[in-house]
This record gives C-alpha cells, structure tokens and sequence, in this order.
C-alpha cells in the first residue's frame, strides 16, 4: 500500500485490505513498516498488545510467534506492528527480506505491507519486495503527481525490475471521493485521475465520517457494512481477487424537491 503523499489513507486501506482477506478465507498479516511513527496498531485496536515489534523481529530479539498479534474479531487476521522507539534506519533490506519469507513459511496468503509517506528508505522498502502495488490517492493534483512519482520509483527499484522480472502489478485506489465536490468543480473526477495516472482501477472510497469513527474506534471501517466506505472496501478486495464488481458511490446522489429549492 503506498502514495507519494501523507494522510490519504494508506493505513486506513492497509487495515481495511487485509481484514477483508481474511474475511474471505485468506490468511493475511498487514505489517507496519512506518518505524518511529507507528499508527496501525490504533487502527486495528491492538495498541495495548504490542510487546515485541518488527524491528525486534528483524534483528533477532524476539520470534515471528512472540511478535505477530492475532486479531481478536476476524480469523486469520495478524497485525506485524512498527516500533515507536526506533530509528528507521533500523529496518535493513535482508532483514526485511528474510521476515517476509518466515511469513510465507508460515502460511501467510497475502503479506499488506502498510508503506510510510513519501519516497525515501522506509517507503522503499516497503514496496521493493511487492508482488503487487496499490497506489492510494485522494483527488487532488498533489497527491496524483505524488502517486504518479511512487508509479516511477516502483517501476525501476523494486527487487522484480532489479531482476528483470515480471512488473510488479500495480492497481489505483481513489480514497476521499466526494461526487458532489467533483460536480462543483472542487476535485478531479475518476476519469481525470486514471487518465493521469494511467493504471487500472481497482476502487474508489467515497468521503464518509465513518472511516475516522472507525479509526478512532479501533475498528477497521470495512467492519462496518452499513457504511459506505467500508462497501467500498469490500468491492475493492473482491476486485482485487478478481471478482467482477460494479463501481458505487461514485455519482451524486440526485437532490429531491426540498434540497433544490433550499440547497
């Protein structure tokens, strides 16, 4: 999971992503790489169990068994949390190399790899051993020519283009998307965003309270089925598992009679 750009909802999607994994069967871990500046313990309602963390893992102080945290609400569903103490420096490339294979070794179906902001060492290494990429936007310039960039560094830094493999397969998820905003004027449209970016589709989650009552919560949002951000979600991973489903949320909801006459 990255961007070029903070705060459009990567750890949000990271959490959201693999609980909906495992919801379907698939033993999923999401693993925090955003060393110093951990969040996805919050998210996850797990912050009160973290004993041992990923950089304890990396450099041999603790087991995969003594750091991995089972979530509680969803079978096969493991938390891998970042340190909050730590340098970032302290993850290295082989260290991060040889967890992702102990993972693998112990069933893991899908490794989420919850990428910090930007485009230096921690975002680097998040993405270089990805099989897969989806690159979180919210409709905004910035953020879409921050994403565009990630597109670029992922594309020739990752272990797959070092190696001459196949590329790393990357989808777009547009976070934030307000329909009526877009009609206003005041956001890019679909459209306009995968035009620019130039990658398939893979969701787009409407603006919606619920994802930091979520948060706040300690819940994932895709826990909330009565919520349109957490439908989205769902729609989101069953495209990702090759599901045919129709885009939602993506048009404005027609006014009726009172709210033309009285905005």
């Amino acid at each position: 999971m990255t961007s070029g750009k903070g705060g459009v909802g990567k750890t949000t999607t990271s959490a959201a992503f693999a609980t909906g994994l495992a919801l379907r069967g698939h033993k999923s871990v999401v693993v925090d790489f955003d060393v110093g500046l951990r969040n996805l313990d919050l998210i996850m309602g797990c912050e009160r169990r973290v004993v041992y963390d990923f950089v304890n893992l990396v450099q041999g102080e603790a087991n995969l068994n003594q750091t991995l945290i089972k979530d509680r609400r969803v079978d096969g569903l493991y938390v891998l949390p970042a340190s909050q103490t730590r340098d970032k420096d302290a993850l290295t490339r082989e260290g991060v190399g040889q967890v992702i294979e102990e993972l693998k070794a112990a069933g893991f179906e899908y490794i989420v790899c919850d990428s910090p902001a930007g485009i230096e060492g921690g975002a680097q290494m998040a993405m270089y051993y990805a099989d897969e990429a989806v690159v979180v936007t919210n409709p905004e310039v910035s953020s879409v020519r921050d994403s565009d960039r990630m597109l670029g560094i992922i594309a020739s830094k990752s272990r797959r283009a070092e190696q001459g493999d196949e590329p790393v397969r990357e989808h777009l998820l547009i976070t934030r998307y307000a329909p009526e905003r877009v009609s206003g004027g005041d956001m890019l449209s679909v459209d306009d965003i995968v035009e620019l970016i130039g990658i398939g589709l893979l969701g787009v989650i409407p603006e919606s309270e619920s994802v930091l009552q979520a948060s706040n919560a300690g819940q994932p949002v895709i826990l909330d089925q009565k919520d349109r951000a957490g439908q989205a979600y769902s729609d989101a991973v069953a495209r990702f598992l090759g599901e045919q489903v129709p885009l939602r949320f993506v048009e404005a909801e027609p006014k009726g009679l009172l709210k033309r006459l009285f905005g």
